[in-house]
């Protein structure tokens, strides 16, 4: 009964407010105004296009390149779905969304370079999500600048800003002046899209190395993959196009021609561009020169080593007991196994410096970070240049362990297909250029690390004997050098010298690490 009576009475109050409202219409139609509809909300509804931010793929990466493109603005990606491909520090890597939604804007064309940390596709969210997700994805508003003055046109160019009453296509196409004729235009480069042509690491790397642009050669492979003989083929046909409509040139004394070479002398310098892998090693090795290097060279003896390394080999190929991952132990394994062992006694060796006290107590003075594991890089030669991927918990891994995942992280470094994982989170750097050639060198400590050893050539050399009774009787020896690299805001000489001495001991006498194999 009650809601009944309430519902007759809402119903002529109703009925009375339409009849004052026509009432006041009809007698002043200026005075009545009709309000828009208001929403029922209780708060404003927050806007669902959010600029999503470039996260941190890596440690010390700052900007990387788009490579590719996997949506166009108005497409529809679902969570976890791939955006882009982008190439950081020697590594290719895919950008997933986090969100559901509607792609609006791509900020960066293929083939540019995008900041860590800044916006790089705006995402129409869609469904239910948390605010404090869409604040992590949003960049700090700057401050709004009042009367800024709107920057004009500079001395000597012309605005481009377009606005709805601009020119005319016909307009424009009037005012630019006619060729003359007999006179062969130049071919009008292609504008880059937002997709990037299908290549591998090593065609673009070929690419840059050659100043071609990916987007403007035809690719014959699968799915129009751009291939190497494609670019052969693209710089052939480029450079023969001038020659054939170049006009000829009334012929020149041989001789007059090579005189004036001669007496001129003049240099020519042809700039080139860094390759993606000298940029990074260029910005590594500049902060790397702030830290204080000292060098500690040692001659370690490999005879032992090398007739251990022989009889696993046997074993190995006899009894078949690597499982399929490694057929044949090189020396790299036991070395790096023997850094580790060394890390235990003297665990500077694989610290890091924190000079801007990011340790959480407020001090701004240098910290010493100990590490509990011990990931060691490894250089590697590859095609794209040199590589630094690291071997991770070494601590735990044995020798066979380790001989395989050398073995996997040089497969996908030929191939260019290493991951950030893959070559981040060093601590103690090993750098084998023995393989190469060259018997000592002066390695650089790698930044947020505080040692580095350098591997030379194993070389075999007369040695006086060392068995009892036997002492002047000469013998062959396998010998190599060892030279270390150090912080020395750290660490001191004496340290460094000791954890050598204990490298130089395991390897030596490589029974004793197998006493010790964890």
């Amino acid at each position: 009964m009650f809601w009944q009576q309430s519902s007759r009475a809402v119903r002529q109050q109703w009925r009375l407010c339409n009849g004052l409202r026509q009432h006041v219409a009809k007698s002043s139609p200026s005075a009545f105004i009709p309000h828009p509809a208001r929403s029922f909300h209780a708060a404003r509804s927050l806007l669902a296009v959010k600029p999503v931010l470039l996260a941190d793929i890596g440690e010390g990466i700052v900007e990387c390149e788009i490579i590719q493109w996997f949506v166009e603005p108005g497409a529809h990606v679902e969570e976890f779905s791939p955006l882009c491909e982008v190439q950081s520090d020697k590594a290719s890597v895919e950008i997933t969304s986090r969100f559901a939604g509607v792609v609006k804007k791509l900020h960066y064309d293929a083939g540019e370079m995008a900041k860590v940390g800044k916006p790089f596709v705006d995402i129409d969210i869609q469904g239910d999500v948390k605010q404090e997700d869409l604040e992590a994805l949003t960049p700090p508003e700057a401050p709004a600048e009042e009367n800024k003055p709107t920057p004009g046109p500079v001395a000597g160019q012309s605005s481009t800003i377009s606005t709805p009453g601009a020119a005319s296509a016909a307009q424009i196409q009037g005012s630019v002046p006619s060729a003359p004729a007999g006179h062969v235009a130049p071919i009008s480069t292609e504008q880059k899209g937002k997709h990037a042509s299908l290549a591998t690491p090593a065609t673009r790397h070929l690419s840059k190395e050659l100043g071609v642009e990916l987007s403007h050669v035809p690719g014959t492979g699968k799915d129009g993959r751009v291939l190497k003989e494609d670019i052969y083929r693209f710089l052939e046909k480029r450079n023969s196009s001038p020659t054939e409509n170049a006009s000829p040139e009334p012929p020149t004394p041989a001789g007059l021609v090579s005189s004036d070479i001669a007496a001129s002398g003049a240099q020519e310098e042809t700039p080139m561009p860094m390759t993606r892998t000298q940029e990074m090693m260029f910005k590594t090795m500049t902060r790397s020169l702030n830290i204080p290097h000292f060098l500690y060279a040692d001659e370690v003896d490999f005879t032992s080593l090398v007739e251990l390394r022989n009889r696993l080999n046997k074993v190995l190929h006899k009894s078949g007991l690597s499982d399929g991952q490694v057929n044949k132990l090189s020396y790299l394994p036991f070395i790096i196994k023997a850094v580790s062992m060394s890390l235990y006694k003297y665990p500077i060796l694989n610290a890091r410096v924190d000079v801007e006290g990011a340790n959480g107590n407020g001090s701004s003075k240098p910290t010493l970070v100990l590490r509990s594991q011990h990931n060691i890089g490894v250089a590697m030669d590859t095609p794209q240049g040199l590589l630094v991927p690291v071997v991770k918990n070494v601590n735990s891994l044995n020798i066979l362990g380790i001989a395989a995942e050398l073995a996997r992280l040089q497969s996908l470094a030929v191939a260019g297909k290493l991951s950030p994982q893959d070559m981040s989170g060093g601590t103690i750097t090993v750098s084998n250029i023995g393989s190469i050639g060259g018997t000592y060198l002066s390695p650089v400590v790698v930044e947020r690390e505080v040692a580095i050893l350098g591997i030379g050539r194993m070389r075999t050399v007369p040695a006086f004997s060392t068995a009892p009774g036997e002492e002047d009787k000469v013998v062959r020896r396998q010998v190599c050098n060892f030279s270390w690299s150090a912080d020395h805001r750290v660490v001191d000489g004496a340290t460094l010298a000791r954890a050598a001495e204990v490298v130089r001991t395991l390897v030596e006498e490589p029974d004793v690490m197998v006493m010790h194999l964890r």
